[in-house]
């Protein structure tokens, strides 16, 4: 697809990798939205990237169909949905609870699963459309402490296969980037981004990612890309 003039929506937008992708997109002439929970942290990152604001939680169905009416009334047509929003919860096993369980699905794998739901219909309609989500290296193999977030990845990636079965019909690309660690806020209680490290990757590189796998032809697609650090050690 080209990206000059493409409607783009991105879920958790305001740090790290979406952020990152939304600034990357825009620069390469995109309209994007971008969605957060905290409204003022949502309309600061709008602000600076030049990207529609739309405070939502992918957790809440509300929350969702304001994120689409909002989108439509603003651009119109949809592009690209980019499911990037995600939390994560890191414990033992014998520590856990189904709270933890059902917090993170509650965004991973349901939210996620909504966001594409609301997209599909608008893609369906038009015969044509695509899908990012935004998976992990932890979903093709698990870790130690990570039961939760490992999972809620590994759902994702077989909702992905399951999506792209269901809509290759409908001219609908859904694709899988898998990065390995990121030096973003993910995971950091204060929400402030973590410092980048040479051996580590950045939010850049997923953007890069994203956006190749966009620019790509429409009569083919990358059903799935992990993206690992040259040399993390």
């Amino acid at each position: 697809m080209k990206l000059n003039n493409a409607n783009i929506l991105i879920t958790g937008g305001t740090l790290g990798i979406g952020f990152a992708t939304a600034d990357l997109l825009i620069k390469n002439g995109a309209n994007v939205a971008i969605t957060g929970r905290d409204e003022k942290r949502t309309h600061k990152a709008a602000h600076t990237l030049g990207a529609l604001p739309i405070t939502a939680d992918v957790a809440d169905i509300g929350d969702i169909r304001h994120t689409f009416r909002t989108f439509t009334q603003e651009f119109g047509k949809l592009d690209a949905l980019i499911n990037n929003a995600g939390i994560g919860i890191y414990k033992p096993l014998d520590e856990l609870t189904p709270e933890d369980f059902e917090q993170v699905y509650r965004v991973n794998v349901i939210g996620a699963a909504m966001m594409a739901s609301e997209a599909a219909k608008i893609f369906k309609k038009q015969n044509y459309g695509n899908i990012i989500n935004i998976g992990s290296t932890a979903a093709t193999k698990g870790y130690e402490g990570g039961s939760v977030y490992a999972s809620s990845k590994a759902a994702l990636r077989s909702m992905t296969q399951s999506w792209q079965a269901e809509l290759r019909k409908h001219n609908v690309r859904v694709m899988l980037i898998n990065p390995s660690e990121v030096t973003t806020a993910f995971g950091n209680q204060n929400r402030e981004e973590r410092h980048a490290q040479p051996n580590k990757l950045r939010g850049q590189e997923i953007a890069w990612a994203i956006k190749s796998a966009l620019e790509m032809d429409n009569r083919g697609f990358i059903p799935e890309l992990t993206v690992w650090a040259t040399n993390p050690f």
